[in-house]
């Protein structure tokens, strides 16, 4: 009797499931194409990205080579097609060596290309501010320190990741502007901070001790 019962039951979900199947089965098979043609399809960007980056990289790489030759306009000209072409991460070191290259022989241009870099938001802060610092460094002997003030005292605060540096420039445009109050108070902030880097700490003592010699012959 209980085998009886089993085969009925048995039977009853053969039943089921025929009609289950007869009633979702093409919704079931659309989904599973739907699923393997999504991962064919993230496999093969995911392999198309990997491809384009690596492309990237050995177009970096040459264009380093030419720097490192001398080949400077040809270098100039490999960072700035990378700069255009390159994927994401490529295209920022790229603008970055590219402005580098460009401030041997057009300091201007290097910097209106730093700044480009800075005013980009998608580059991250960090890029930002190391692209206004390096700007920073090549306006030091001809623009103002109101100027640089501007540009530079936002990223001197304890959060930023170049701050030494950009106090740095800011203590030397002081005092390359006559203005000993400022320089002294952006060296002594540089010798105060532990965290200061030791060749930053050694050149802003030898710069506070300019101000006081210039201070005491004042």
């Amino acid at each position: 009797m209980t085998d009886i019962f089993s085969e009925v039951d048995e039977e009853v979900r053969r039943e089921r499931l025929k009609q289950l199947w007869q009633r979702y089965g093409n919704y079931l098979i659309a989904l599973c194409v739907l699923i393997v043609a999504a991962v064919g399809a993230w496999r093969g960007y995911d392999w198309w990205e990997a491809k384009q980056a690596a492309q990237s990289g050995a177009a970096f790489e040459q264009a380093v080579a030419l720097a490192e030759a001398g080949k400077h306009q040809e270098a100039e000209a490999a960072f700035a097609k990378l700069a255009r072409d390159g994927t994401a991460a490529y295209r920022v070191l790229a603008q970055l060596r590219e402005a580098a290259e460009l401030a041997r022989t057009d300091p201007k241009a290097a910097v209106s290309a730093y700044d480009q870099i800075a005013a980009d938001r998608s580059a991250g802060q960090t890029i930002e501010d190391l692209a206004a610092v390096r700007a920073g460094f090549l306006l030091v002997d001809s623009a103002p320190y109101s100027e640089l003030r501007a540009r530079l005292e936002p990223l001197t605060t304890a959060d930023r990741t170049f701050r030494h540096s950009a106090r740095e420039v800011l203590a030397l445009a002081a005092w390359k502007s006559g203005d000993l109050a400022a320089a002294r108070q952006w060296t002594d902030l540089i010798m105060n901070d532990p965290q200061t880097p030791a060749g930053t700490r050694s050149r802003a003592e030898v710069l506070s001790e300019l101000l006081s010699s210039a201070s005491s012959k004042g």
